[in-house]
C-alpha cells in the first residue's frame, strides 16, 4: 500500500486545532487520501523539527502561534505577501528545504466577499497591531478603501506600520482612545483581547450606520467585542472562524492544486459535535542525531 500524502500544522499550545478536521474535510471533497495531524512544538525545538518533518517527508505545514514570524527565517524562500506580512503560515516542501507563503490576507478577503462586505471608499479601522494584524494590510489596502486607520494602545507601532505601507493606500495611525469622534463602516478587531474576556479600551459611538464588525476570534474569545459590535447597533458581526477555513483552503490549493468549497466545512464547524470528529494531535518525532534524520 503506497504512503499518503503527509501534512501538518505546528505550534504550541495546538489542542484545539481545526486544521485537522478542516483540512480532512477538504480532502475527502476532493477524493484525496492524505494525513494531517496537529504537532506541539517549543519554540526552542522549531528549526529541529522542521529538518525532521522535511526529512519523514511531510509535504506541507501549516504554522500557527507562536512561530509565524520565526518560522519565515528559515524558510529557503518566502513570497511577497509574506515578505510583507512579516509572517509564515504555509510551509510547502521543496527538494532542499520549506518555501514559505503566508495565506491569512487571502483567506479574510475571501471571507469578507462572502459575508457581503465591500471595502472600496469605505472607512475602515483596524484594532491591534501586532502579527494578525499587519498580515491584514496589504490586503485590505489592495480593495481602495478611502481610510484604513490602524489603532493601538500606544502609538509608535501604529506609526510604524503607517509608515511601512504608505505606499499601498492611504493609512492613519491612532491610539484607542484618540479615536474619539471618528466614524468607520468596518471595524476589525485583530487584538487577543477576548481571550481574556475584554475588548480594548475605546471610546463611545465609532461604528457608522449599517456598519459592520468582524473579529478575527472565534469561539468564547469572540463572545466580547460580538457584545459591543450589538451595543455599537452593527448591521453585521461575524467571528474570524470563516477566515479560519478560507485560509485553510488557500493553502490547500498550494499544496493540491485546487481550491475546496469552504461552505460546507463551515457549516459543519458550527456544529460542535461534528466539528471535534476526525482530529489527529501528536508530539513531534523525538530528537535524534543528525546524520539519524529520517532513518527511525
Amino acid at each position: 500500500m503506497s504512503q499518503l500524502d503527509r501534512y501538518a500544522v505546528i505550534g504550541q499550545p495546538i489542542a484545539h486545532s481545526k486544521s485537522p478536521f478542516i483540512h480532512a474535510a477538504f480532502a475527502r471533497a476532493a477524493g484525496d487520501k492524505l494525513s494531517y495531524e496537529a504537532l506541539e512544538v517549543m519554540p526552542a525545538a522549531l528549526a529541529e523539527t522542521l529538518k525532521q518533518l522535511h526529512a519523514e517527508p511531510y509535504l506541507g505545514i501549516n504554522v500557527t502561534l507562536p512561530h509565524k514570524t520565526a518560522v519565515a527565517g528559515l524558510c529557503e524562500s518566502i513570497s511577497e505577501r509574506a515578505e510583507r506580512a512579516g509572517a509564515v503560515n504555509t510551509l510547502t516542501r521543496t527538494d532542499s528545504g520549506w518555501a514559505g507563503d503566508n495565506t491569512d490576507g487571502a483567506g479574510f478577503l475571501a471571507d469578507l466577499d462572502r459575508l457581503g462586505i465591500a471595502l472600496e471608499g469605505k472607512t475602515v479601522l483596524l484594532l491591534g497591531a501586532g502579527g494578525a494584524a499587519r498580515g491584514l494590510i496589504a490586503p485590505l489596502l489592495s480593495r481602495q478603501p478611502k481610510e484604513l486607520a490602524i489603532s493601538n494602545r500606544n502609538p509608535w507601532k501604529p506609526e510604524e506600520l503607517a509608515e511601512r505601507f504608505k505606499p499601498l493606500g492611504n493609512i492613519v495611525p491612532r491610539t484607542h482612545l484618540a479615536l474619539k469622534g471618528d466614524s468607520y463602516d468596518l471595524i476589525i478587531n485583530a487584538t487577543s483581547a477576548g481571550h481574556a474576556g475584554a475588548i480594548p479600551r475605546l471610546p463611545g459611538q465609532l461604528l457608522a450606520a449599517g456598519g459592520a464588525a468582524y473579529d478575527l476570534s472565534y469561539g468564547s474569545a469572540h463572545a466580547p467585542f460580538a457584545a459591543w459590535a450589538k451595543l455599537q447597533g452593527a448591521a453585521v458581526i461575524a467571528d474570524g472562524l470563516g477566515m479560519l477555513v478560507a485560509q485553510a483552503a488557500e493553502a490547500f490549493a498550494l499544496w493540491r492544486g485546487s481550491k475546496p468549497d469552504v461552505d460546507p466545512v463551515l457549516v459543519s464547524l458550527r456544529e460542535p459535535e461534528l466539528a471535534g470528529c476526525g482530529e489527529t494531535h501528536r508530539q513531534p518525532p523525538k530528537p535524534v542525531h543528525p546524520n539519524r534524520i529520517g532513518q527511525d
